[in-house]
């Protein structure tokens, strides 16, 4: 009896036969696609545009857009798994094909009939073109709300100036999702979010970064002087920018805490690799408790992160608004896919500083997830909010 109300309580970790065919399916794409080229793209911070094209066709970009609209309506769980897989490869190609998913969030969450039909539906799915999401100014990282970009509202219409940065995929990007402040003295009640197409006049792209890691994302500057854009470009309603803000992090999170943990998969199958190969002392150096408990420690930060990025996906799915979860899993993700990069350069030694091995990108592209979409230090910051409310 007791078994039976075990097995009927309905708490599975068991991917359906679908989900395990859409993991399998990116698991191949994956290892043919991307891990060949990936240290190519890096090297010479190449675009993956030919790649973000054939992730297309085979139906892994764009994966949040409504079937109405010509997506597929994956749930978050299901990006999720497919961010682990392209992530697993390399992260930053990953990034640069998975920002639509990204971009389009606030039209799916907020966006009414017309804009989902014509943004989502005739300019993602049918052009094939790419959007990019912009929040983040150099005055306002972490602090959402300390945004300067204005939105002021003229003859029926809203002239936009100022200027985002750390924008991925702002060179490529065909329109952008921006937040800008249409009430400068309402504080976060003052936001609003507006499509802006790059055709527009005034919407000019900026300095393209050079960066530590994940090099094959391109990431640059927005710039927007008098840029007018019509009202009915604006998402949502005037004011409520914010939340619709904070709304889009709680369905992206998971994704990247996903990226995450397909690279801190990626040090624990090349540190087990290589520890059964490498001897020290007469031995396979896995054996040397200092370096086999290393690569146990992997295994277990990939597991647990693994769940708290499925628990925080699940939610998302179930329409539970707890921001703590997706909190949980972003920051733990992210500071065990460090925690495992740098590790994997000790279990590798001399040859995990040098190019030719695979870990050193690995550390590199690692970082700048304790960084995006809302830094280890801000997670911690909403995960204290939510435990003392």
């Amino acid at each position: 009896m007791a078994v039976e109300r075990v097995a009927s309580a309905g708490v599975s970790f068991e991917l359906t036969e679908e989900q395990k065919m859409l993991q399998k399916m990116a698991r191949e794409f994956t290892a043919s696609e991307i891990i060949p080229v990936a240290a190519e793209y890096d090297e010479h911070a190449k675009f993956p545009e030919d790649i973000f094209h054939k992730a297309r066709e085979l139906g892994i970009v764009n994966m949040n857009i409504p079937e109405a609209y010509g997506g597929i309506g994956a749930t978050v769980l299901e990006e999720a798994i497919v961010a682990e897989e392209v992530g697993y490869g390399c992260t930053g190609i990953g990034t640069s094909i998975n920002t639509n998913s990204l971009g389009d969030l606030p039209i799916i969450l907020a966006g009414n009939e017309q804009q989902k039909q014509y943004w989502l539906g005739e300019r993602l799915i049918e052009q094939g073109q790419f959007v990019s999401y912009g929040v983040t100014e150099a005055a306002a990282g972490s602090n959402v709300a300390g945004i300067q970009t204005r939105a002021e509202k003229k003859n029926g219409h809203y002239v936009i100036n100022g200027s985002k940065t750390f924008i991925t995929n702002a060179s490529h990007a065909h329109f952008f999702t921006v937040f800008a402040k249409t009430d400068p003295g309402a504080g976060h009640r003052g936001m609003t979010c507006f499509i802006v197409d790059r055709e527009m006049p005034g919407v000019s792209i900026g300095k393209k970064f050079n960066k530590l890691g994940q090099r094959a994302s391109d990431t640059a500057e927005i710039v927007f002087e008098n840029v007018e854009v019509p009202a009915e470009n604006m998402v949502g309603r005037e004011g409520e920018g914010f939340y619709l803000a904070m709304k889009v992090f709680d369905y992206s999170r998971p994704g990247v805490a996903a990226a995450a943990v397909g690279l801190l998969r990626r040090c624990l199958e090349e540190c087990v690799k290589y520890a059964k190969e490498r001897e020290a002392f007469g031995v396979p150096i896995y054996q040397h408790q200092a370096i086999g408990h290393k690569i146990a420690d992997m295994a277990i930060n990939y597991e647990a992160a693994r769940l708290l990025t499925w628990q925080a996906a699940w939610q998302v799915h179930a329409g539970i608004a707890n921001p703590k979860v997706p909190a949980y899993a972003k920051a733990f993700a992210a500071d065990m896919a460090v925690k495992a990069a740098n590790d994997a350069i000790q279990v590798y030694g001399g040859y995990g500083y040098m190019t030719e091995f695979p870990v050193e990108k690995l550390l590199r592209d690692s970082k700048i997830f304790s960084i995006y979409e809302g830094t280890s230090e801000i997670q911690r910051n909403i995960i204290v909010r939510e435990l003392f409310k």
